[in-house]
């Protein structure tokens, strides 16, 4: 649901939040393309009833990787396990699973012959996660749930692979049905626990960078981290740019029109936005907003915004109007 970056998901799921142009599931899904070595088949989303526009965009998301999407429904939020386990179709041969609210940098191909990979980050203050402790060997000995005394530092940012997802499918569905859960939840890490006791060996698989997008100040921030990566990208989409100064990284999409502004860095303007005489730095704006004589720092804004003589720092969700 998005609770932290509300006013955006009132109207947007969190996952269909652009990053640079992209929703972050289009990034994340074509992020995790890059990096295994054999075709993804199949892509299923797991989802709420987002209704019918959100469905046709995230099929169009699997196919262009080249994949065949699937809807799929958790009518009741009962724990990572659980939500998993209603794409258990899926969940057989070489899987990867990923939470979608999440994004990452990583220099590494997937070994696919693996049994299983965790992937993590090294992070100073692991308490908040999930987390794993590993031999000399770095295979996985131990995961612990957000640890109070630190056992490790490496995070699991929530990307994994399994080389028998029907391994998965049946501890899970073991969980279930037993009503095994953990603070009342069926638990992912539960699982995977005991597909390790039961003898599978999960390595770890280091991210140089992981970015959250789970409030406002962290999505502006992964968004100007993320513009840094992708260099290869055609970012200036725009023709109507006068008079104005592009300070780069900066995304500006197709129809925008610049003028008598200074725009960047760590900034991304989604499609058919105007802004005018304005001073726009490290922001994230969606499209079709007006923005006028705005001076702008660490803001989002959403869809359809109207700003005129503003110098706070914003928050707007979609068809906003400040002035």
């Amino acid at each position: 649901m998005g609770k932290r970056l509300r006013p955006h998901t009132l109207t947007t799921a969190k996952p269909l939040i652009p990053i640079a142009g992209k929703p972050i599931v289009q990034r994340l899904v074509q992020d995790i393309a890059k990096v295994t070595p054999e075709k993804i088949e199949k892509v299923g989303f797991i989802i709420g009833h987002f209704g019918d526009a959100v469905e046709t965009q995230l099929l169009a998301i699997a196919e262009s990787i080249g994949a065949e999407g699937q809807i799929i429904y958790q009518e009741e939020a009962l724990g990572t396990a659980h939500a998993i386990y209603c794409a258990k179709e899926l969940l057989q041969g070489k899987v990867s699973v990923a939470f979608a609210d999440t994004l990452f940098r990583a220099e590494f191909t997937l070994d696919t012959n693996q049994d299983g990979i965790i992937w993590v980050k090294e992070i100073k203050d692991p308490s908040a996660f999930g987390v794993v402790k590993t031999n000399e060997d770095g295979i996985i000995t131990e995961f612990v749930e957000k640890p109070k005394e630190p056992i490790s530092n490496k995070a699991i940012i929530g990307i994994y692979y399994f080389k028998q997802g029907e391994n998965l499918r049946d501890e899970i569905q073991h969980l279930i049905d037993n009503n095994i859960r953990g603070g009342g939840e069926f638990q992912l890490t539960m699982a995977l626990e005991s597909l390790k006791e039961k003898g599978t060996q999960f390595s770890t698989g280091t991210v140089q960078d992981w970015l959250d997008c789970g409030n406002k100040n962290v999505t502006v921030e992964t968004n100007a981290r993320y513009l840094t990566f992708i260099e290869d990208e055609e970012l200036i989409l725009s023709d109507t740019i006068e008079n104005s100064k592009i300070i780069p990284p900066v995304y500006i999409g197709a129809g925008a029109q610049i003028y008598d502004s200074t725009i960047g860095p760590g900034v991304s303007i989604g499609e058919n936005t105007i802004i005018k005489n304005s001073k726009v730095e490290h922001s994230l704006i969606q499209s079709g907003c007006i923005l006028e004589e705005v001076n702008l720092s660490n803001s989002m804004l959403g869809n359809y915004v109207k700003v005129k003589n503003s110098k706070d720092e914003l928050s707007l969700g979609d068809f906003s109007e400040i002035n």
